[in-house]
């Protein structure tokens, strides 16, 4: 609709495989959580009047969703893998690079709290969006830069933050941006065990996020909600920064 390694043997190193050489998934959804661990909300309970929903993929999905409901007005969050071929895949057959999507997280929101253009300034300012298949130490298709927006009205405001924040980071030293956008893929839930991963006993600290330090200014269509002081809970002049950073929700 519109523009857009750890890689196991025979995968297509550097590149999203087709529909022909993806793996053939299954019918069955994966079992997964049915409560958020930190929220208390329900990850997969139907859009309410007043919710939006979209998917951003940022890397390795453990630290992306942490950064997600943290903001306020996220109502739920939930990983998964979207923007491939492979129906209802594993997270070992996502990992091969056979299935051609990408880890996700679905983010749900009350739009009166809280902007889709504070997630984009979110979504662009937690990673490097100009790595292609890779994002920090992590490399594969699978850790590709994606935004599948659920409405035109958010895909028109996604391209318009990408134009505007490729602006920012030609004129910060940066290369282009390889940020795939995306509409109508279908989303995948993870497994139990790595949904809201970070907070739960026994997880293992790990972030590959490496933010450009670059913040998202004002661009075209955005009409962002939140206060400048919800982003000053968001260090992204280091790596992992959401490591340093408290489980909860920001409180206004």
């Amino acid at each position: 609709m519109f523009g857009l390694f750890n890689q196991a043997p025979g995968a297509a190193k550097g590149r999203i495989v087709s529909a022909e050489e993806a793996l053939p998934g299954r019918d069955t959804p994966i079992a997964t959580a049915s409560t958020h661990v930190v929220l208390g909300t329900p990850l997969q309970a139907p859009l309410q009047p007043g919710q939006e929903e979209a998917f951003f993929g940022c890397g390795c999905f453990w630290g992306a969703e942490k950064g997600f409901w943290r903001l306020p007005g996220v109502i739920t969050t939930a990983v998964g893998y979207c923007g491939g071929h492979t129906p209802n895949p594993t997270y070992e057959e996502v990992c091969s690079g056979r299935t051609g999507h990408t880890e996700a997280v679905r983010v749900v929101w009350d739009t009166d709290q809280v902007g889709f253009a504070d997630l984009l300034k979110l979504f662009w300012e937690c990673h490097d969006p100009t790595q292609g298949m890779a994002q920090g130490n992590d490399r594969g298709s699978q850790y590709r830069s994606a935004i599948v927006a659920s409405t035109e009205a958010q895909a028109e405001l996604a391209r318009a933050s990408r134009d505007h924040y490729q602006q920012q980071l030609s004129a910060a030293g940066f290369p282009a941006i390889t940020t795939e956008l995306l509409a109508g893929k279908p989303f995948f839930f993870a497994e139990t065990h790595h949904q809201q991963y970070l907070e739960r006993p026994g997880s293992r600290p790990y972030c590959s996020a490496r933010p450009t330090g670059v913040r998202l200014s004002a661009f075209p269509g955005s009409d962002f909600k939140l206060p400048a002081s919800v982003w000053e809970h968001y260090d992204w002049s280091q790596p992992h920064c959401v490591l340093r950073s408290p489980g909860g929700p920001i409180t206004l």
